[in-house]
Parts: structure tokens; C-alpha cells; sequence
């Protein structure tokens, strides 16, 4: 680690210390299991979707719920680089969400005060009935709540991917069962974007999923290979 990396790590312990940060807050409770879709490619939507559940949507991934029959979801988690980044997968996810909709969006780590993101979202259409900005500390509090582990994000491979932040989010807030679908560490790319970004929480996902699941925690997921290749149990409607 270096000095500089060691200095914002010890920076962001004391803050988080003394902030005492608690997890996003939702404003309805969670009555129904939890559906929560990323991005990744071959994801498969769980029987009775969606009206049998929420339905929390990560990024662009709400093109998939789309394709499922749900044109508004429930909530979606969105981090603030793809929305201003004009690299291939920053145009690629801003044109797959031109038009479109949620009800509750949780923009991740925006820093540049509300005015200046509603501004952002105007010029490719993206709307929302009601907002909540998360803050880093807000995100880190997430997987302490839940999992018991302190982390300050300085290391991008340390870090667990919003897709699991969704999940956490979900069981923080007593959700009765997380189904996941389209996030699986062992996957590459993502399904609304030709850039075929490499995916870099995938160890620190494993390592979360297997904590939750070891905690007795309700996670399933709907996807055969994710199912497979992480001991996640398939979900079988109740």
C-alpha cells in the first residue's frame, strides 16, 4: 500500500468512525422477495416476474427487466461514472436508458449536488419519481451492517460490486428472500455494452456471496450458471 493510498484509508476509517454511518434508507418496506438484476449476460428472469416481486435494477440493467415485461422498476442503483464518462460503455449505457424510467433512483458516490445530476439525466431522458444520492460512507456501511466487515474502498479489487450492494441493501432492509439475477462474479462484460469491460469486484462478490450465504441469509438466485458456479440455491417460488 502506498503512502498516499495508506493516508486516505486511515482518512476515511477515522470519518467513518465518526460519522456512524447507517445503510441508504428505503421509505416502503420490503412485503414482497426481492428481484435484483445486474448486467450480466444471460440472466433469467425468476417464475412470476414481476408481479410477485420488487424489483431493484443496477446501472443499465433495466433493459433486461424491460425485456421481461417490467418497464419501470421499483428501484435502481446507479453509479455516478457511466453517467458522465464518454468513453464507449459511458455512450452505450446513456443510450440504452434514453427514455426511460424508475421509481426510486439511489445515484452512488454523485458528488456534484442534485441540480447539477437532474441536468445530466435530462439530456438523455432518464427520469425518476424520487431521489436519494448515496454517499461512499452510506455504501460502506452496507456491508458492515450486514456482513460485519469495515472496509474504506481504497482498493478497487477490495471493493464489492453494486450489483451485491443492491443485495445488501435488500437484506439490510429485511427483504423476506434476494433473488439475483445477471450478477455473477464469474461473467465478463456486460449485456448492453459492446466495450466488454473486465469486471473487478469479482473476488471480493465470491467472498461476500459465500459470507451471506454461510449467515443463513435468504439469497437465491434465478440463473442456472450463477446457481452452479457459486453455490447460490436456485429460488423456487413459495
Amino acid at each position: 500500500m502506498s503512502l498516499k493510498v495508506l493516508r486516505k484509508h486511515i482518512y476515511r476509517s477515522i470519518k467513518y468512525r465518526l460519522l456512524r454511518p447507517i445503510p441508504p434508507p428505503l421509505n416502503q418496506p420490503f412485503r414482497l422477495p426481492v428481484v435484483v438484476v445486474g448486467s450480466a449476460p444471460g440472466s433469467t428472469p425468476p417464475h412470476g416476474f414481476p408481479s410477485q416481486y420488487h424489483v431493484v435494477t443496477v446501472n443499465a440493467s433495466q433493459i433486461a427487466a424491460q425485456r421481461w415485461g417490467l418497464a419501470v422498476p421499483d428501484m435502481t442503483f446507479m453509479q455516478f461514472s457511466p453517467i458522465m464518462n464518454t468513453d464507449l460503455h459511458g455512450q452505450e449505457f446513456r443510450q440504452v436508458l434514453s427514455g426511460k424510467q424508475t421509481k426510486s433512483l439511489y445515484a452512488l458516490l454523485w458528488s456534484d449536488g442534485e441540480v447539477a445530476l437532474q441536468k445530466r439525466l435530462d439530456s438523455f431522458g432518464y427520469s425518476f419519481d424520487e431521489l436519494y444520492m448515496v454517499t461512499r460512507y452510506e455504501r460502506m456501511a452496507l456491508l458492515d451492517k450486514v456482513c460485519g466487515i469495515k472496509t474504506t474502498e481504497v482498493d478497487v479489487r477490495r471493493k464489492c460490486s453494486n450489483g451485491i450492494n443492491a443485495v445488501l441493501f435488500a437484506l439490510y432492509h429485511g427483504a423476506p428472500a434476494v433473488i439475483i439475477s445477471g450478477i455473477n462474479p464469474s461473467s465478463a462484460g456486460h449485456s448492453y455494452s459492446s466495450s466488454d469491460l473486465p469486471r473487478l469486484h469479482v473476488e471480493t462478490d465470491r467472498q461476500i456471496i459465500k459470507m451471506i450465504l454461510s449467515r443463513g441469509l435468504p439469497l437465491f438466485t434465478s440463473d442456472a450458471r450463477v446457481s452452479k458456479e457459486n453455490n447460490i440455491p436456485i429460488w423456487t417460488p413459495r
